[in-house]
């Protein structure tokens, strides 16, 4: 399993994507923040709850992940593309079972606070790519979807769904 708010699901986002298809036959996918009336501050991330950080509804997530996959060549059978309140771990079992591995990338304080909270949950947690430097962020993509130039920072599935949807300019 792999986790994010995918605020919008980018090019970073499809290399965590791969990495969990590589090494499981089925892939779930939790799109945290599914809910914005249950977003929480978090310490270790202080801008993760603010709307602005947080402008694609989960529904809209949701299609951005399977469009990635699509592009990623995994088949949908092998997708699983779930909610998953990364801020309530009280509420994990209800939403992925014990066994799914958790595949997770350490690119900030917020990477190690989900590490301690999977593990203390009882999950495997694998670290993808330990050591490597984050390329891209979710709010470099935001800018440039205000900007100009996003098309590049996202896989061309992803890239359809934001031109589809009617506040993301073409």
């Amino acid at each position: 399993m792999i986790h994010g708010r995918f605020q919008p699901f980018h090019n970073g986002h499809l290399e965590y994507l791969r990495g969990a298809a590589e090494r499981s036959d089925e892939v779930f996918v939790g799109i945290t923040n599914p809910d914005p009336a249950r977003i929480k501050p978090e310490a270790s991330d202080p801008l993760r709850h603010l709307p602005e950080s947080n402008p694609f509804s989960y529904v809209e997530r949701l299609l951005m992940v399977k469009a990635a996959a699509a592009d990623a060549g995994i088949p949908p059978e092998r997708l699983h593309v779930i909610p998953f309140p990364v801020n309530e771990p009280e509420l994990w079992n209800a939403y992925v079972p014990p066994d799914v591995v958790q595949y997770i990338r350490l690119f900030s304080d917020w990477g190690g606070t989900k590490l301690d909270r999977l593990r203390a949950a009882g999950y495997e947690v694998v670290v993808l790519d330990e050591g490597a430097e984050k390329q891209l962020s979710g709010a470099d993509v935001r800018t440039a979807l205000r900007d100009g130039g996003w098309e590049q920072l996202v896989p061309s599935g992803v890239a359809e769904v934001l031109r589809g949807l009617q506040r993301v300019p073409v």
